[in-house]
């Protein structure tokens, strides 16, 4: 940050002396326990926030915050340092430190509240502006009579990322209306999402999507990063008698609603499209590898298969997609559910297209075999956390339960698999570095990899151990030791817990270290939420 300071103001009703030291400065003073309806004094609006200490976070980038408010003719302002509200902790306010406030007298037409923020703490960055405009419109762009600025510019949809499409419509009866809209970067807000409509100027109803939430092709993920407005001031007459709502079996409304879903449909359509060739492209190493492990006459249909999953889920999360990918591969890798889509295609011939639109009638994803495939994992890991939970379990054990469930690691995991030759690698080495004295040492090492990519080695520790920082550096002189002779190689230290002093930023891309439950815990997550999108029950 530079030297300058961070200055916030608006031109409200400000505050008296009385209520800045009886209602500002009282930390966590619930300013909802005093009404559920609580308003502001000016334009009546409802009071936001909930503890009252989020006026306090400025002084996690500054030491000082100073605070001048005009209200009736009176200007207060008062200076808090952090230093000193840390040395007020366990107190209730702020009125028992000795804070300098101050009271003049100030012009009647004076009103609103500045708040400087100085000494700031040069070991951060300044919050972009693009990234600063996003929240804030999310929150204010629609509210009457408010209007933000930063860095002198007026927040706009546009600020919401995305393409900004505006298109202007002739409606019978009403007149021109104009249709503006984005697709933001991530769902919006509850009640915020879909096009609100302004009649001379004023916004009046509730968010709609004028017929978008009718089309199977845009998944509710999608849907809800939708942030428009339709201006429309002809509708002033069919509008309801307290301007809260339009009257709903208004034809002129109809009209522009059908004309709404027909502009913007196509927009949204190809965000869609287009996100889903980023999420291809982003997974490709997920799946394209295993893939290429299938016998040849099934790969066209397991790229047809995964590709579906894809763009029906893309706005789940990569995660989630690759364990919903896995267990597509899962099924077409056996033999039994194989028969049943080689018939299909018998029966269509071999138009592919044909035989995922076949195979959508009925739901892939909800093919039974992926479904008692998903419940058999989670019998797995009820199994597997007994196991672990036991305090006399050795690394043995733990290695025999995950070394053909690598599955419970993460979707990524699924790809590897040790054969002989790594097997013997491992046996060579142990036994070479770990014998005579040393040998009640030898540790239990799994090596793997996947068709590409670099090798994976893990080291297991029994649940009662900790990894630590001395687990890591012996991990880490195993794979020195084994890295010149057979190439480059991840390292993942597994234990019955995680030092809490190992904090996540020492991982590195190539070592990770996780506990057991944590695991499981991840594992059973995934396979919870995949049950629930199938709509079938977690048990039976």
């Amino acid at each position: 940050m530079t030297p300058g300071p961070i200055v916030i103001k608006d031109d409200g009703t400000g505050m008296t002396d009385a209520e800045l030291r009886d209602n500002y400065l009282r930390i966590a003073n619930d300013r909802f326990s005093r009404s559920k309806d609580a308003r502001t004094n000016g334009k009546k609006r409802l009071v936001k926030g909930r503890k009252g200490i989020g006026k306090f976070a400025g002084l996690a980038a500054a030491k000082v915050m100073r605070v001048e408010t005009s209200a009736r003719g009176r200007t207060t302002s008062v200076t808090i340092s952090k230093a000193a509200l840390l040395d007020v902790q366990g107190r209730k306010d702020l009125e028992k430190v000795d804070l300098p406030i101050e009271s003049v007298d100030a012009l009647e037409s004076v009103h609103g509240t500045v708040i400087t923020l100085s000494e700031l703490d040069d070991s951060r960055q300044f919050p972009l502006p693009d990234v600063l405009k996003r929240l804030l419109v999310r929150e204010y762009q629609r509210e009457e009579g408010f209007t933000v600025y930063v860095n002198g510019e007026r927040l706009a949809v546009t600020d919401l990322g995305g393409k900004r499409e505006v298109r202007r419509i002739d409606v019978p009866g009403i007149g021109p209306a104009t249709i503006t809209w984005t697709v933001a970067d991530k769902p919006l807000p509850k009640n915020t999402a879909g096009f609100v409509f302004r009649v001379a100027g004023k916004v009046v109803g509730n968010p709609t999507f004028c017929g978008l939430e009718d089309e199977e092709e845009i998944p509710e993920k999608v849907r809800n990063r939708i942030f428009g407005e339709i201006e429309a001031d002809g509708l002033d007459r069919h509008v309801t008698a307290d301007w809260g709502n339009l009257v709903e079996n208004s034809i002129p409304l109809q009209a522009i609603k059908a004309a709404v879903r027909h502009e913007a449909s196509d927009h949204v359509r190809e965000v869609c499209r287009s996100e889903v060739q980023l999420a291809k492209a982003r997974l490709a190493k997920a799946y394209k590898a295993r893939i290429e492990t299938l016998p040849e006459h099934r790969r066209a249909f397991a790229v047809e298969a995964v590709e579906e999953v894809i763009a029906k889920y893309f706005p789940e999360g990569d995660e989630k997609v690759k364990v919903l990918v896995g267990l597509v591969l899962d099924a077409l890798e056996k033999d039994e559910y194989y028969k049943v889509c080689e018939n299909i295609a018998k029966a269509l011939g071999s138009d592919i297209a044909r035989i995922a639109e076949c195979l959508e009638k009925f739901g892939l994803v909800d093919m039974a075999v992926m479904v008692q495939q998903a419940r058999r994992r989670l019998t797995f890991l009820d199994s597997f956390e007994t196991l672990v939970k036991n305090k006399d379990t050795l690394e043995k054990a733990v290695h025999q339960a995950l070394e053909h469930n690598l599955w419970a690691l993460g979707p990524q995991y699924s790809v590897i698999a040790s054969n002989q030759t790594l097997k013997t690698i491992i046996e060579t080495y142990c036994d070479t570095k770990f014998k005579g004295k040393r040998a009640s040492k030898r540790p239990d090492l799994f090596l793997g990899h996947a068709v590409s990519g670099p090798k994976l080695l893990i080291e297991f520790k029994r649940p009662s151990a900790s990894v630590g920082r001395d687990a890591e550096t012996q991990a880490k002189k195993y794979r020195d030791d084994l890295t010149p002779s057979h190439g480059a190689m991840n390292v993942l230290v597994l234990g019955g817990s995680v030092d809490p002093g190992m904090s996540a930023h020492y991982e590195t891309s190539d070592v990770q270290f996780r506990g057991y439950l944590s695991v499981i815990a991840e594992a059973r997550t995934h396979l919870e939420w995949l049950l629930k999108e199938l709509q079938v029950p977690e048990r039976q």
